[in-house]
């Protein structure tokens, strides 16, 4: 797979088992070459909510938006821990296949999704809240 939007094509059937039932559908939105190689964008996307994906040599970008309000894909688990749920996130994981970062965040979308494919705008807008409340700790704060 040297192609990136094939790479993101191949990766969106991955989340297609957890997103599709939930009438998600999936578009890639860009791709293309610039100066620091090739890149690809998709989305799953239904009504107003939508889980953007972007690739350049691996999954990066991954962001939840509903309503107007955004959260990477670190901060929403990071809210949705919060509230209580106890599984681990696998996302981004790691692995020489760029498709296992997709899997990886079909696991974690199993776990933790519930609030953004089937929660209500106002738990969305709750966790959006919670993490401008509890900003992730960076530098020297962030070790344990």
């Amino acid at each position: 797979m040297n192609n990136v939007r094939d790479v993101l094509v191949i990766g969106a059937r991955e989340l297609e088992s957890v997103l599709g039932p939930r009438q998600f559908t999936f578009h890639v939105t860009d791709s293309g070459s610039s100066s620091g190689g090739q890149y690809a964008s998709g989305e799953f996307l239904r009504g107003d909510r939508r889980l953007e994906l972007h690739l350049r040599w691996s999954l990066g970008l991954v962001k939840y938006r509903v309503a107007g309000r955004s959260l990477t894909h670190a901060d929403y688990v990071r809210a949705v821990q919060a509230t209580g749920a106890t599984a681990q996130a696998e996302y981004p994981g790691f692995s020489d296949d760029p498709v296992d970062a997709f899997r990886h965040l079909a696991h974690d979308l199993e776990h933790f999704g519930q609030v953004f494919y089937d929660g209500s705008e106002a738990a969305f807008a709750a966790l959006h809240t919670w993490v401008g409340e509890h900003p992730r700790a960076t530098g020297l704060a962030a070790l344990p």
